[in-house]
């Protein structure tokens, strides 16, 4: 399995508006040491960063499947 680099994920983000996949977060999430008040909260993000996550792929993919039959414009 591999490793993912926060500060890549983060760097990523800032750079190309990518968001990471909800699993690589989880992981990133599970490979730090965090005292048990900020796991807490950082879970409570997390599952808001899932949540918000599905909806957006939900809407992209009607965008997507709205555009897949759409007619192409011709110049």
């Amino acid at each position: 399995m591999p490793t993912y680099d926060v500060k890549a994920a983060l760097e990523e983000l800032k750079e190309d508006a990518v968001l990471p996949h909800p699993v690589r977060l989880r992981d990133m999430l599970l490979r730090t040491k965090l005292d048990p008040d900020a796991a807490t909260e950082l879970n409570r993000e997390f599952q808001n960063y899932l949540t918000h996550f599905g909806e957006s792929q939900k809407i992209a993919g009607n965008i997507l499947e709205k555009l897949a039959h759409a007619a192409p414009k011709t110049s």
